[in-house]
Parts: structure tokens; C-alpha cells; sequence
């Protein structure tokens, strides 16, 4: 069993990005929490109470460990010590060995920002020197996923098949009534752009559906049968 940290800015930014991936990595045994940076508010059709609702069925709905929602501010968060010490608290306390975080070229700043606290936060939860609650520890792997909100086309360092899962990852994304589907107009543009993503990452690994993801550092196969 693999214990996973999926970090977003925002609710709904994870499950976006690699929410099949999450049911799929629950389906074979693995511990699965989000961490979000902000409650995501304020937004247009939305509230805290209702987004907090929101979140909390769709991690229900993803069968995941824990969910955790900093008070960073939406709109500003920012790289700083404070956002850094915060979620470094939330990797002492989970111990991760694999973390996830947004990729790191997207026109919404609290996206990049988001990169930038997960980066420095792996590294502050393993010194000892630091006044953070919790025993040091270092998550051995980072891997980036796509929920960007610019159109960019990315190479991927491996690919994960979610043929199996998308709908139901597409049924959790509607959770989000306040972001995706306050009108039909919006889920369809929402819905669309997702699922032709998906089905492009799955057809470049010849299944129906993908979601990609990227490593900064160098990838390692134990045996040539782990590949797809």
C-alpha cells in the first residue's frame, strides 16, 4: 500500500485533474487524501458552507482517507512562509510517499503559487530545525497533474488508463454544482473540455480514456510488465 497526498489551490481542482486516477488508485489498495489550500471562495454562485458540502461529498463519492481545507485566502494565496509551514503540518501529520501538485504553467496564479507552496512544503517537513508540529519525514516522489486553465499541450511522463473510472469521475465533478453545473450552459463547456482531454490521453496510450501526469525527476521500472 502507497500513502498519496493530492494537493489543489482549490476544491474541485484535484478531482479535476486526476480524479480517475484517485478511484483507480483506491480500487487497488492504495491511501488516498487531499489537502486543498483554500476553501475557494468567494465565486459567483458559491458560498464556504456550500463548497465546504461540495468537497466533503465528493471525497465521500471518491472513497479517499481525509480531506483537509487550509484557511490560505483564494484569489491571493501566495508562496510564503506561513502557506509553506501550513502545509508542511498536514505532510507531517499524513507521512505521504507520493505527493501531487498542479503542473506548474497555468494562467490562474493561485495554481502556480499552489506548485510552488507543495514544492517548498516537502522540503520544509523534513528539517528538523523548523518549529512545525509532527516528526520530519519526506515524501520520495512528485508528480504533477493537468487542471490548468490554460489550453497548453504538455508530454506527459506516463499516463494513467481511467477507461474504467471516468464516469463516475465525470458524476463526482458534477458534485460541484456551484462551480460546474449552476447551468447547462456551464457543464457543457466544462464537461466537454475534460472529456476530450481525457479521451486524447487515453488514445495516445490506446485506451479510451487518460489522465496524464509529469515528473520532474526520472521515472524507474522495477520490471518491463509494469508497462501499459
Amino acid at each position: 500500500m502507497t500513502k498519496i497526498l493530492a494537493v489543489g489551490p482549490h476544491p474541485d481542482d484535484v478531482e479535476g485533474g486526476m480524479g480517475g486516477t484517485i478511484l483507480r488508485l483506491i480500487k487497488l489498495g492504495h491511501e488516498v487524501h487531499i489537502l486543498d489550500l483554500t476553501d475557494g471562495e468567494p465565486t459567483p454562485y458559491g458560498n464556504p458552507e456550500t463548497r465546504r458540502k461540495e468537497s466533503q461529498e465528493a471525497a465521500r463519492l471518491l472513497g479517499i482517507i481525509s480531506r483537509t481545507t487550509l484557511d490560505l485566502p483564494n484569489r491571493f494565496l501566495f508562496d510564503n512562509i506561513e502557506s509553506r509551514q501550513k502545509t508542511a503540518k498536514v505532510i507531517r501529520k499524513i507521512r505521504p510517499d507520493i505527493m501531487f501538485l498542479p503542473y506548474w504553467e497555468d494562467a490562474h496564479p493561485d495554481h502556480t503559487q499552489g506548485t510552488l507552496i507543495g514544492e517548498a512544503a516537502r522540503f520544509y517537513a523534513k528539517v528538523t530545525s523548523l518549529e512545525i508540529e509532527g516528526e520530519p519525514c519526506y515524501p520520495s516522489r512528485i508528480f504533477y497533474y493537468l487542471c490548468t486553465h490554460l489550453r497548453v499541450h504538455i508530454h506527459p511522463s506516463f499516463i494513467i488508463d481511467i477507461s474504467e473510472e471516468h464516469e463516475k469521475k465525470m458524476q463526482i465533478l458534477k458534485v460541484y454544482r456551484s462551480q460546474f453545473t449552476y447551468s447547462e450552459e456551464r457543464w457543457n463547456l466544462i464537461s466537454n473540455l475534460i472529456i476530450s482531454y481525457d479521451r486524447y490521453y487515453g488514445a495516445l496510450i490506446r485506451t479510451q480514456f487518460g489522465e496524464p501526469f509529469i515528473s520532474r525527476e526520472k521515472i524507474g521500472l522495477k520490471d518491463i510488465r509494469d508497462l501499459v
